[in-house]
């Protein structure tokens, strides 16, 4: 390692903290920029080898000049901004590494990354990143016995531990609300059974079933935006089945079905000065306001009156005439308000990762078929870091290590599907606490 290499960690959200620290820890300067300052100080905490830095991204001529000063850059700004970050890394020639998925617009930059002598590794966190290397170290295994993939089911949730379970929602947040409920909004792609299946936006909650996760109990499972590229991107043209899903607890889709029919989710910004959220209510489905709100709501949405839909937004307030909390904006941003207020984490509750993949492998030279099932379940640290910070933020900050010491060879547009990548990393994790538990099963051939 060269003298006090400079990583610029760009953002300082829910998921920063474990990796600033194992930055720290590692021996690297770590300087730390974010909108709010007391949020990068915050993660420094004094440290004497990091700084933090009060920065509007905004400010391409102040990015610019953090980017210049530092070896490596991490970016855990929302995506959108991720493109503008990764071009002034590669006219500056400096590594970057993020935990988002890859867009259109990044890969394009594949080339110019490459001809800059950098590489810029996506998608290395929890999920997009540790549901990665998993598949891949279980698939490249399968192929390396000679066997085939006919079958791939993956699932992810983060979710409260079951004793912080406490609200109806069986849901907390431990990452962006507003992402939480703009990822509801995707379509989905599939393949069952050799088969395509697509999900219009508005049907999402219609596709789900039940997971059960051993020592956990059940869960349900809704589709993860598009799976059908994976095939390609996992190496496995042979299978029949392609599958990335959601987790969360029972009752989770059947609600938000509802919630979207409601217009919860609506985008579209309104004047909201003056109103309750009765009236917000009112005029999503487009009642006069003189009879009772709940019957409204009841016969609009196809239920009865007890039923466990209107009575998570009862829990929520939401049918009182309690004043909106902004004078303008759209249904979804109040709902995050909301939501924020009321799904939070109380001091000293755990969060959980669940991971689960399941496949089905056929090894043709001895007619052997199996099902593998490889298992994560984290738990938060009680007034410590939380599951998701620790599952998303590690592998991000064990990747940029790889890239610091010179152990990553490769360049452009990258995600952690290679062994190069995800070996050190998921051994690493292990070392952290974070480990799969795998169960192989023989099964009768047909």
């Amino acid at each position: 390692m060269r003298e006090m290499e400079r990583v610029l960690v760009l953002g300082a959200g829910l998921v920063a903290r474990p990796l600033v620290r194992y930055l720290l820890d590692q021996g690297y300067e770590v300087r730390v920029a974010s909108r709010t300052l007391a949020k990068a100080e915050a993660l420094i905490a004094g440290h004497p080898r990091g700084e933090a830095r009060q920065l509007d991204v905004a400010d391409t001529a102040a990015l610019e000049g953090l980017v210049r000063e530092a070896d490596l850059v991490i970016s855990l700004l929302p995506y959108v901004h991720h493109v503008a970050v990764a071009t002034i890394c590669i006219k500056h020639r400096k590594d970057m590494v993020t935990t988002s998925y890859v867009s259109a617009a990044m890969r394009a930059l594949d080339g110019e990354a490459k001809d800059a002598g950098i590489i810029i590794l996506n998608e290395i966190g929890l999920d997009p990143g540790i549901d990665h290397m998993e598949a891949m170290r279980l698939i490249d295994d399968v192929h390396d016995k000679g066997g085939k993939v006919v079958s791939f089911y993956s699932y992810c949730g983060g979710l409260p531990a079951p004793e912080a379970n406490t609200n109806p929602f069986g849901y907390k947040f431990s990452w962006s609300p507003r992402g939480v409920l703009l990822a509801m909004k995707n379509p989905a792609r599939y393949l069952k059974d050799g088969k395509e299946v697509s999900i219009p936006a508005e049907e999402l909650f219609d596709h789900y079933w039940t997971v059960e996760i051993e020592g956990l109990g059940e869960f349900e499972a809704y589709p993860n935006r598009d799976s059908i590229p994976y095939i390609e991107t996992y190496g496995i043209p042979e299978t029949e089945a392609m599958y990335r899903g959601t987790l969360r607890n029972l009752g989770w889709c059947a609600t938000w079905k509802k919630l979207i029919e409601l217009g919860l989710l609506d985008e579209e910004e309104r004047d909201l000065r003056g109103l309750t959220w009765a009236d917000l209510l009112r005029r999503l489905i487009g009642s006069p306001g003189e009879g009772d709100l709940k019957r409204e709501l009841a016969a609009h949405l196809g239920l009865a009156e007890d039923s466990e839909v209107l009575g998570k937004l009862e829990w929520l307030n939401i049918l009182s005439d309690e004043p909106l909390p902004l004078e303008r904006g759209s249904p979804l941003d109040l709902l995050t308000v909301r939501l924020q207020e009321k799904l939070r984490y109380e001091e000293g509750e755990r969060d959980m990762i669940v991971l689960q993949h399941e496949l089905i492998a056929t090894y043709p030279d001895t007619g052997r078929k199996e099902k593998i099932t490889s298992t994560l379940v984290d738990f938060g640290i009680p007034g410590g870091d939380t599951a998701m910070a620790r599952t998303v933020g590690l592998p991000a900050a064990i990747g940029a290590k790889l890239i610091l010491r010179g152990e990553l060879k490769l360049k452009g547009i990258q995600i952690p599907v290679v062994p190069e990548i995800y070996k050190p990393v998921l051994a690493e994790l292990e070392t952290q606490g974070i480990k799969f538990k795998e169960v192989r099963e023989a099964l009768e051939t047909s």
